[in-house]
């Protein structure tokens, strides 16, 4: 049993749903993207209780405390009791607006290809 109380820091992202999947978790600590006190972490780094790692993650930036260990992935709610997430408060909300955008679908204006209504729109005009 000694060996589920260590855990890999590449593990363990992966299993609170920070980073999809283990090999992308695994790239951002290759990458620089993953550090324990401001230095880079590489995957193989042993998880302990009260660790805070900062992450930068796809589209936001963590920055967590450990405060247990979690060896499988779980539903986010059962993820979400395994860290503390003490990004600041801007940062939050920040992703907050632009997962908006990115999830109701709604672009802004003069950016990106028109909608089929759009399209539609346009054909009528010219006819």
């Amino acid at each position: 049993m000694p060996e589920k109380e260590k855990l890999r820091i590449d593990k363990y992202l992966w299993a609170i749903r920070i980073f999809k999947t283990r090999s992308i978790a695994s790239d951002a600590c290759n990458s620089g993207k993953v550090k324990l006190n401001g230095a880079h972490v590489k995957p193989a780094k042993t998880v302990t209780l009260g660790d805070r790692y900062e992450i930068k993650a796809e589209n936001k930036k963590w920055i967590i405390e450990v405060v247990s260990l979690l060896h499988n992935r779980q539903k986010y709610e059962e993820a979400i009791k395994h860290y503390i997430d003490l990004s600041p408060k801007e940062i939050v909300d920040k992703t907050q607006q632009s997962a908006f955008i990115f999830n109701t679908g709604k672009r802004q204006s003069k950016q990106g290809r028109p909608t089929k209504k759009q399209k539609r729109d346009l054909d009528q005009l010219f006819k």
